[in-house]
């Protein structure tokens, strides 16, 4: 079966469906694919905000440089004043889809997160991903140019392979015609037609034990565009965040925002003792990368799993009226984080690497483009500043939508692509195998490959994901597929990726961290 559309685009969080509304109001037929719920995304769980300058005496100037420190001046500075620069206009913009951000006397309640020099968070209590969510999801589903595809996966994107030519990384002008599409429900392959494909897949947390990601972060795209022999870059640069509430059994960890400790939330060994000081003048405000390693080098001295971030020093009415889900999802597990200190570790939250693409969102491959966390702009270099990635979704999508508006005229759709071959596939024996390789790949990259590397963590870790990765193959050739196979064997390549990226850099710089570049 075959379906035609003008735009293909793969997710459906906040840069799918922001591209997809700027196309749908200049006519042209969007299709969004999504492999769950529309609404189980990356940006449904962001708590913290959206970055933009708004009110002096911030700046541009100030946001940049904020930008290009927490990067370790690895940032792309045309992509760093693009977006920056944008931001204003796609806030707007994000306001009249009818997103609310909170206010306060009339302006903006602005927040401060960590390696910020101003506040600049625009945000809508500590749910702010939710809301964008759910005011763009209404919107998208009135559209009539928009169909929304739910419990739809997809498995590969189609291009010259898929016509029986050989397709390698040397191949000139690769071009995308499309996906070939999982139904969940009916269990049968589609073939998807478009003459633009977006994909806007998320990120790949999941490739971790404890990570803030919803499940479904599992890496598709990037999987995807390194099968179709795509450039990826800066793979070796994954965020974690460094204050996931300490609740054993819970997956994925609980999210406390970083917005907690800009509201004056400070950090605490098991013994109540401040300790980012010794690390970072910024102390509990710095950023990100150094926070978690601090952490990390905290728990590795004392031996505790866990330590404390304190903010019943503030008024109480203050943290539950501008921290409310975190103050239920505290309380339904015994902790008033008003009077008691919460546990806290970090977790694996953002991937800065991604499919490479241009200042468009175009890939290395014809008519594919890539935005969100799927993508690497050169916008967060060797770490994202906090609140960036949201700003960078829609200064993303706007970029993409001007380009493939000028262009999408000119694209015809290739209808000669072979069907999905259902031959020689059966039932897998034991399901069991795939959720003890999942469990292993995990393993591997927590153990090996997480906060703090060296040489020979790597190298153990590509070996034994070698061997994961020959047998999920063997796997999929011979049996029929399920989301869990499919989901299994994107994380692997991206775990892969994540490896041979961290060996290929013989620094430590920004989230890359080895013992043996110190």
């Amino acid at each position: 079966m075959n379906i035609n559309v003008d735009v293909l685009v793969i997710g459906s969080g906040i840069s799918g469906l922001s591209l997809a509304l700027k196309l749908a109001e200049q006519n042209k037929k969007v299709a969004i694919v999504a492999k769950c719920d529309v609404s189980n995304t990356n940006t449904n769980k962001a708590q913290g905000g959206i970055a933009s300058v708004t009110y002096q005496p911030d700046n541009f100037k100030r946001h940049i440089e904020d930008t290009l420190v927490c990067g370790s001046y690895m940032c792309n500075e045309e992509v760093v004043k693009r977006v920056i620069e944008w931001a204003p206009e796609q806030i707007k913009e994000l306001i009249h889809w009818g997103v609310k951000f909170d206010k306060k006397g009339g302006r903006y309640d602005l927040a401060r997160e960590g390696g910020h020099s101003e506040h600049r968070i625009l945000h809508h209590k500590d749910n702010t991903g939710n809301e964008i969510q759910r005011a763009l999801v209404e919107r998208a589903k009135r559209h009539p140019n928009i169909e929304i595809l739910e419990h739809q996966f997809a498995i590969d994107i189609l291009t010259q392979h898929h016509r029986g030519e050989l397709v390698k990384k040397s191949t000139p002008n690769i071009e995308c015609y499309g996906a070939y599409v999982l139904n969940l429900k009916l269990k049968k392959v589609y073939t998807l037609m478009s003459k633009v494909t977006v994909l806007a897949t998320g990120g790949v947390g999941n490739i971790y034990h404890t990570t803030t990601n919803p499940l479904v972060s599992t890496g598709d795209g990037i999987a995807m565009v390194h099968r179709a022999k795509g450039v990826i870059k800066n793979m070796e640069f994954i965020q974690f965040h460094p204050t996931s509430l300490y609740n054993p059994g819970e997956r994925p960890s609980y999210l406390i925002t970083e917005a907690l400790r800009g509201f004056g939330a400070v950090l605490r060994t098991r013994d109540r003792k401040e300790f980012m000081q010794k690390y970072h003048p910024l102390a509990s405000l710095a950023p990100r990368d150094i926070v978690a390693r601090s952490i990390d080098n905290e728990l590795k001295i004392s031996g505790d799993e866990y330590l404390y971030l304190d903010v019943t020093h503030r008024d109480p009415q203050d943290i539950i009226n501008h921290f409310p889900n975190i103050y239920n999802k505290c309380l339904s597990i015994g902790i008033d984080i008003t009077k008691d200190m919460i546990p806290v570790v970090p977790a694996a939250h953002y991937c800065c690497g991604g499919v490479d693409v241009d200042l468009n969102s175009q890939s290395s491959i014809r008519n594919l483009y890539a935005i969100g966390e799927v993508s690497c702009t050169g916008l967060h270099g060797a770490n994202r500043l906090a609140s960036n990635s949201l700003i960078e979704a829609v200064v993303f999508a706007e970029a993409a939508a001007q380009n493939i508006l000028s262009t999408i005229d000119n694209i015809t759709i290739t209808n000669d692509i072979a069907d999905w071959d259902y031959k020689g596939t059966s039932h897998p024996e034991e399901y069991v195998m795939i959720t003890q390789s999942y469990k292993e790949m995990q393993q591997i990259m927590s153990n090996y490959v997480g906060v703090v590397r060296s040489n020979l963590r790597l190298e153990r870790a590509f070996k034994r994901l070698d061997i994961i990765y020959r047998e999920t193959e063997e796997l999929y050739k011979s049996s029929t597929l399920s989301l869990s196979l499919c989901e299994l064997r994107n994380m692997i390549t991206v775990g892969y990726l994540i490896i041979k990226h961290a060996q290929d850099l013989k620094k430590s710089i920004g989230l890359h961290y080895s013992i043996d570049y110190e």
